[in-house]
């Protein structure tokens, strides 16, 4: 039974990995879970410089899900190398370092940082506010986005993976972009923009006022741009948004896609991710598939 998949010339043993942002680079859950059983690790938002975040309160359930405005909080690349890769390094298994930045140069220094260490590839947040486009996300504009992803892949030693926001009037055409600019691979969806209001304090619940949507809501919105995303280019898709359980991946790469994460189910059941990996297995041996591939984009 073959569960292995290929992106970009790295190869997984399963294509189950986790969503950047839920599950920080392994740590905090390598006492609650086999991290080895992962096909790859997406490690948090890394910049070039720490990043304090929103202000709180910046996390709350909501129907089917839950709302984050983090901020994308991080200390930084350097502290990354330091403390996080000398961890992630015990395990045999690719490191997927979740690249965010303000501007293109940002972007690129985190990359050139890392060209020279245990990383495997990077995946590229271009959900980040563009300073330099007035605030627009690099990914809501094609033209931005292919040539952000030129950019970084003319400085990247590694293949690199642009993660595609759902907030855009054709995912398509991103993917287009995306795949134009220099792209490996694709992820997607990142979080839809939500909001919660407290209608007893009269405010909004976070602080931020809107933030990311995530979980088993907006799995039917993630699969269908999959779907649509696989179908238009050449290159590997990875698929997230409301994955918690085997089936639920397996419709993923029925749909297209190569490889899927697993994002919020982290914070809900810490071993998510490995009773994904158990489950497409079982699966596998109840059909009597004996490779991925025969499933795969057989829609």
């Amino acid at each position: 039974m073959n569960t292995k998949v290929n992106i970009a010339g790295i190869e997984l043993k399963n294509p189950v990995m986790t969503a950047s942002g839920t599950f920080g680079s392994g740590m905090e859950y390598a006492e609650l879970t086999d991290i080895g059983r992962l096909g790859a690790i997406v490690t948090k938002g890394v910049a070039n410089v720490p990043w304090e975040g929103n202000p709180t309160p910046r996390v709350t359930e909501v129907g089917n899900g839950m709302l984050n405005a983090i901020g994308l909080q991080n200390p930084g690349v350097d502290v990354f190398v330091e403390r996080d890769l000398p961890f992630l390094e015990k395990y045999d298994i690719p490191v997927i370092v979740n690249v965010c930045g303000h501007t293109v140069e940002e972007y690129c220094a985190v990359v050139e940082r890392l060209n020279d260490t245990y990383v495997s590839m990077y995946e590229i947040n271009v959900s980040c506010p563009n300073v330099k486009q007035g605030a627009l996300a690099f990914g809501q504009d094609a033209a931005v986005l292919e040539e952000t992803t030129r950019a970084i892949k003319a400085v990247s030693a590694k293949p690199v993976i642009m993660k595609l926001s759902p907030n855009v009037t054709s995912i398509k055409d991103m993917a287009l972009a995306a795949q134009a600019g220099g792209a490996d691979a694709i992820s997607l969806i990142n979080t839809l923009i939500g909001m919660k209001i407290d209608i007893e304090r009269k405010c909004f619940v976070l602080a931020n006022k809107t933030g990311g949507y995530s979980g088993p809501a907006v799995k039917p919105v993630a699969l269908r741009m999959v779907y649509e995303v696989a179908h238009a280019v050449d290159i590997p898709v990875i698929g997230m948004g409301g994955i918690s359980s085997a089936e639920d991946a397996i419709e993923f790469i029925m749909a297209g896609a190569t490889a899927i994460a697993v994002g919020t189910a982290n914070f809900v059941d810490p071993a998510a991710t490995a009773k994904v990996v158990a489950g497409i297995e079982a699966y596998m041996n109840r059909k009597g598939i004996e490779d991925l591939a025969e499933i795969r984009k057989i829609l």
